[in-house]
């Protein structure tokens, strides 16, 4: 393996993400103060039962463990396309094993999502209520009553007093790449799940954010400028209920986050977002991957899952159909120690085509 590599893909756990070699010069990053990397167990949801087991058992071709290498030593988004059920998602969970980046932060993309949806979410309606609730408490601790005169005046000065005073980090908090850009010493894992299910703009707005490794969070800032004590806040970072220093409301990295956009190939990007992304296009796995996989995920002995292998392999010359059904089938067809017909019926009712094909009437 070249010299420059630490990703290995033998899903052995190992530091070698600190041998990467310098950044390039534009891809140099300086973001303070340093913070060190949480550890899985401080986000509750990356030790699921499934996204533990998907790292563990994730088996990597050589192009993936190549190009996975490429991005990690470039500083560059690695924009990874192939058909549902080929292990996109995966990926990001195996590297985050294997180098020690800790948790996982997974942005799942919609048609509606946004770039601020990534980066953090603010809540006024909920500062403004906290607000006047304490400019009620100071009113009535210093006598004042709903039969005072210009009491209703005074309380609403308060809380509009109150609400320029108060912590607006208490009613903030980064989302999850609002949080990989935070300055770590080591990098972040970000899967930025089915991008091209996003409206136009997002691909290009977040392409800005990724190029600079830096945002700014305008709520802060405005803090800061009316208060010398707001000049450092400190936000919930996405994943964990512990709070992160954040400086005049400006976030910058220090070590670029290791960041994988997954697409099912669902539509074009514009030419700008693919220049600055290492591209990854996985292939459905031949009959020696597959066997490879089941492996991992099942520990099968050698040609026990032969012929469930071959059967899915000759019904996927004819349609789409994802490595996870092969899995269910074999998994559920030796639970429960079926003859061989009914197995191979069983088989074909888990693995239907994920398309439409001639012989479906279109379903």
């Amino acid at each position: 393996m070249p010299h420059w590599s630490v990703y290995t893909g033998d899903s052995v756990p190992h530091d070698g993400v600190d041998r990467l070699p310098p950044p390039p010069p534009w891809r140099a990053f300086d973001g303070e103060p340093v913070l060190p990397t949480p550890r899985d167990a401080d986000d509750e949801a990356s030790v699921s039962p499934d996204r533990a087991h998907r790292a563990r058992a994730y088996v990597a071709a050589p192009e993936s463990v190549q190009l996975v290498n490429a991005a990690l030593v470039l500083r560059r988004p690695l924009l990874v396309t192939g058909p549902p059920g080929t292990g996109k998602s995966s990926l990001a969970y195996a590297v985050a094993r294997e180098l020690r980046l800790g948790p996982v932060l997974r942005w799942n993309i919609t048609s509606r999502s946004a770039l601020s949806d990534g980066l953090y979410q603010y809540d006024p309606l909920s500062r403004l209520y906290a607000a006047r609730q304490a400019a009620a408490r100071r009113a009535g601790a210093s006598g004042a009553g709903a039969g005072h005169p210009g009491a209703g005046a005074g309380t609403e000065a308060s809380a509009d007093s109150a609400a320029g005073a108060d912590g607006v980090e208490d009613h903030l908090r980064l989302g999850p790449l609002g949080t990989a850009l935070l300055p770590y010493d080591r990098p972040r894992v970000l899967l930025v799940d089915e991008i091209d299910k996003s409206d136009l703009d997002l691909p290009n707005d977040l392409l800005n954010v990724l190029e600079e490794g830096q945002y700014e969070i305008p709520e802060l800032m405005r803090a800061a400028r009316h208060s010398a004590d707001a000049a450092t806040a400190d936000v919930l970072a996405d994943g964990t209920d512990t709070p992160v220093p954040v400086t005049r409301g400006r976030v910058r990295c220090r070590a670029f986050p290791f960041v994988v956009l997954t697409s099912n190939g669902e539509r074009e990007f514009p030419p700008a977002f693919l220049r600055r992304c290492v591209r990854l296009k996985l292939r459905r796995p031949d009959r020696e991957q597959l066997t490879e996989i089941v492996r991992a995920h099942l520990a099968t002995p050698p040609g026990e899952a032969d012929h469930l292998i071959t059967r899915f392999l000759n019904r996927a010359a004819d349609g789409e159909l994802a490595t996870d059904q092969l899995l269910n089938a074999l998994y559920l067809t030796g639970v429960a120690g079926l003859d061989p017909t009914s197995r191979d019926a069983l088989a074909d009712e888990l693995m239907p085509y994920l398309t439409p094909t001639a012989d479906t009437d279109g379903f």
